[in-house]
């Protein structure tokens, strides 16, 4: 009786989950609404059920395709399936402000072009992915001049600057970004918690290339929107930015290739990791990390494993005395920082730290052109077990050299940790 009644069940819980798919079903977009097929995304969606799947062919689509509801928009051809934004808010806008509790949304394999704001913005919806689109030319109402956003939406606090940049989560959760590519936009990708904490995201595979006004890749904790209630920043935290190529962002103002960054007081930006990039010739440092004001929490964060070579140096408060690798910069002390088997060369300095708190920097590879390591600050680094460029040490003729107090290099490595020596030796 008892393996009766359990097959009964289990026979149950198959029928319900195979109702469950099948009830899911598949749309069409095309330009002239033939065979069946809508001739807007927008009125595809209108009609879809939770779940249904919405396939888009190829041709240019001027919209704004709003989403408050689960599906899968996935598109015939990447660089001949466009949504063209021109004069319209974004390209893309997943709606979780309006629909709570949004979840479980899918775009692939579009261009999205010249959205006056964001190309893609999501907020506080989770389980999202967002992979294999183009992402190119929004931004288009930003006037760099004023470093305002005419028309952007209230609940967006701090992105005047940038008019919230190619691709924007606020409010986001467990929701993963890959393999796009994101171009010319006034900045690439954006992490900020305005509508809520944007929180266990990942970020990997995509290419995000000369994005003019600001980062490549941006982390930043807001002043929180009215409609969230919230005294305080709500935070930043535990994302991974893993296998990005971020190259040639901010040349026309400031941008790092990777920013993790603190606005005001109480501001939360911690126990992120950044793993496995490469930042070449940004405007700013590789990656950058920026507390401003006492009462913020920069926390926890690790830099692990990127290439970084060819960027510019830091500004404003944050400066650093020449093209630098890696920033840590913190008016707060910045604490648990981790840094290591980084690949840093053709900088001037290769970590620059500035915090009233102890960082740890070890196997990483220094080929700079003069510091392996300055600290700018009060603060302490461990930065033992690094290679300086040459077995004999920092400061030896031919390997990068120390500036600065309290910097702890011995014991050092005699050896390359990552290997490429001859490499790194012939761009010197």
């Amino acid at each position: 009786m008892q393996r009766m009644l359990c097959q009964i069940v289990f026979c149950s819980v198959l029928a319900v989950c195979f109702s469950g798919i099948a009830s899911a079903k598949t749309l069409c977009v095309n330009r002239s609404g033939n065979g069946f097929c809508y001739s807007t995304i927008n009125a595809a969606v209108a009609h879809a059920s939770p779940h249904d799947t919405i396939r888009v062919a190829h041709g240019t689509y001027a919209e704004d395709v709003m989403i408050g509801k689960p599906l899968a928009l996935i598109a015939d051809d990447r660089d001949r399936t466009v949504i063209d934004a021109s004069g319209l808010s974004n390209g893309i806008y997943i709606d979780g402000i309006d629909n709570p509790g949004l979840r479980e949304v899918v775009v692939n394999g579009f261009t999205i072009a010249n959205a006056n704001f964001e190309g893609i913005l999501i907020t506080n919806a989770a389980y999202v992915t967002i992979l294999n689109n183009n992402v190119v030319n929004n931004d288009r109402s930003l006037n760099f001049a004023s470093a305002s956003c005419p028309g952007l939406p209230a609940f967006e606090t701090s992105e005047g600057e940038d008019c919230g940049e190619g691709i924007h989560l606020s409010g986001v959760r467990h929701s993963t970004i890959s393999n796009n590519n994101v171009f010319h936009n006034s900045g690439g990708i954006l992490l900020s918690d305005d509508t809520g904490a944007t929180h266990h995201n990942l970020i990997t595979g995509n290419v995000v290339k000369e994005n003019p006004f600001d980062c490549g890749i941006t982390l930043a904790s807001h002043p929180p929107a009215a409609l969230t209630g919230a005294a305080a920043p709500l935070g930043v935290f535990r994302n991974t930015i893993g296998q990005n190529f971020s190259t040639r962002n901010g040349l026309q103002g400031e941008g790092a290739g990777i920013g993790i960054f603190d606005s005001v007081p109480g501001a939360k930006n911690y126990a992120n990791v950044v793993i496995g990039n490469t930042s070449t010739d940004n405007q700013m440092p590789g990656v950058a990390m920026h507390s401003h004001t006492p009462g913020q929490n920069l926390n926890n964060n690790m830099i692990v494993g990127n290439r970084i070579s060819g960027n510019g140096a830091d500004s404003d408060d944050a400066a650093t005395p020449g093209p630098t690798g890696i920033n840590v910069f913190g008016v707060s002390p910045v604490r648990g920082t981790i840094i290591s088997q980084n690949i840093i060369s053709d900088e001037a300095v290769d970590l620059a730290v500035n915090t009233p708190s102890y960082v740890d920097a070890h196997l990483n590879d220094f080929f700079g052109r003069k510091w392996g390591v300055a600290n700018l600050g009060a603060g302490s680094i461990d930065a033992t077990e690094n290679w300086w460029g040459c077995a004999q040490g920092p400061s030896r003729w031919g390997c990068t050299s120390v500036s600065g107090p309290n910097v702890l290099v011995a014991p050092w490595l005699t050896s390359p940790f990552l290997g490429g020596s001859d490499e790194h030796h012939d761009r010197r």
